[in-house]
């Protein structure tokens, strides 16, 4: 986990100061051609490296969640995990609204997003820290046979550095059929966020432009990248509100395993009213469902968007699935990781840095090892699927938008030119709508499991 966090303040660092890093090791001209390319593969590799870095890390605090929570509580505790998630995407979301160079100075660099970059790397590394310091792992031992019934806890033959890959492929094929349902319907949907989350912002920004903006702008010379910056991060706030506010009300809407273990004694007055409104409670598999849905219902009315208020709303729309995306496959996964580990009846401390015992029970050792190796797989069908997702992208810009975007285009903000056509980001987002709809499929199958 520490590792990881070191890759990706590394990696935010590097793509803060590409342009400066390329200078310093390349001779001639920093606006030369040779120069501009080496900046841009750098920038992109990069980006790559933050993408899987962060997975890893990710993984890891997923993992934590798993280890330390019983069965009943695995849904609240993926639901605490969404709401810090969402409290976070607050904080940068408002970073990066203030003008941190006004605010600090040139002493974390000369732009904005040097200085995002360079928060941010911090914030990651200190965040990191304090839970490597708080949380403590035991060392795995092995297990006898006869205690250790699931075949993935069982030691393998040291095969040296391939070893994970030996452990990841035979997972890969002997998954149980829950999990592997799960872990399909990531992949489907993630097909789906990924161009929402690279491009939503800049394709509001570009209907804006459409349809929007006003004739004395486009006549005008205007910074037509940095409009689209401004009205996609006024997007970009009011989705996050939104999904801010979904990650703390929705778990309290959505009926919980605890639940149907407690009997609830209220007051005799309200007794009808709270057990009528309890039984209309959905359950966290119709409520992943009807995510899926909600966000298939919105992007597939991409296209149709003519205006900067059709294409904010359908954005926003979508802060409510993307809560649920943050919850319910850690939590269901959660579960299934107890049950193989047959750790239905015994919780698990919240801390282990408290506990003082150096005996390993084995549910405990074999939930340890086993939510690290499911939690990585899950990660594997969350990572595919946006190479796909860059492949599919590819193809429609290429078709649709050969060479630059026309909402970028230079005589189109100089000349006042009309933009025809529908937008390529809008047949993407369409697109990942579609793919939407397979993984709601998906997740239906886990209620026949």
């Amino acid at each position: 986990m520490m590792m990881g966090a070191v890759v990706v303040s590394a990696c935010l660092l590097v793509l803060g100061f590409t342009r400066e890093i390329v200078g310093a090791f390349t001779v001639g001209s920093i606006d030369s051609d040779s120069t501009r390319r080496f900046t841009v593969i750098l920038a992109v590799a990069a980006i790559y490296a933050v993408d899987f870095a962060i997975n890893a890390i990710m993984s890891c605090a997923r993992s934590l969640i798993v280890d330390t929570l019983p069965i009943e509580k695995q849904q609240a505790g993926a639901a605490w995990g969404s709401r810090m998630n969402s409290i976070g995407h607050m904080i940068g979301y408002g970073a990066g609204s203030i003008d941190l160079v006004s605010l600090f100075g040139p002493r974390l660099g000369d732009s904005q997003f040097k200085q995002l970059t360079v928060i941010a790397a911090m914030a990651i590394l200190s965040s990191t820290s304090v839970t490597c310091w708080a949380v403590t792992e035991r060392v795995l031992k092995p297990i006898s046979h006869h205690h250790d019934s699931h075949p993935l806890t069982k030691k393998l033959p040291d095969e040296g550095p391939l070893k994970v890959f030996h452990q990841i492929r035979s997972t890969l094929l002997t998954l149980p059929p829950r999990v592997q349902a799960i872990c399909w319907a990531q992949f489907w949907s993630w097909i789906g966020w990924f161009p929402f989350l690279f491009y939503s912002t800049t394709w509001v920004g570009e209907t804006w432009i459409r349809y929007d903006m006003p004739r004395s702008a486009k006549s005008a010379n205007t910074d037509v990248l940095g409009e689209i910056g401004r009205i996609g991060s006024t997007s970009l706030m009011i989705y996050s509100t939104v999904s801010f506010a979904g990650a703390f009300f929705l778990p309290m809407m959505v009926r919980s395993p605890a639940e149907e273990t407690f009997t609830p004694r209220p007051p005799r007055a309200m007794a009808k009213l709270l057990e009528k409104l309890e039984r209309m409670k959905p359950d966290l598999l119709t409520a992943w469902i009807l995510g899926d849905l909600m966000f298939a219902s919105a992007m597939v009315m991409a296209p149709l968007a003519k205006s900067f208020v059709s294409a904010t709303i359908l954005m926003c729309v979508c802060g409510i699935p993307w809560a649920i995306a943050m919850w319910a496959p850690t939590a269901f996964l959660g579960i299934e990781v107890n049950k193989l580990s047959g750790a239905q009846d015994l919780p698990l401390t919240s801390t282990r840095r408290n506990s003082n015992s150096h005996s390993q029970s084995p549910s405990s050792s074999s939930s340890g090892e086993l939510s690290g190796i499911y939690f990585g797989i899950l990660n594997i069908y969350t990572t595919l699927p946006q190479f796909i997702g860059t492949f599919i992208s590819t193809i429609v810009f290429a078709v649709m938008e050969p060479g630059k975007s026309p909402e970028l285009h230079e005589a189109t903000a100089a000349e006042g030119k009309e933009v025809g056509g529908t937008n390529a980001i809008a047949v993407c987002l369409f697109i990942g709508a579609m793919s939407m709809l397979v993984a709601a499929h998906m997740t239906r199958k886990l209620r026949r499991l």
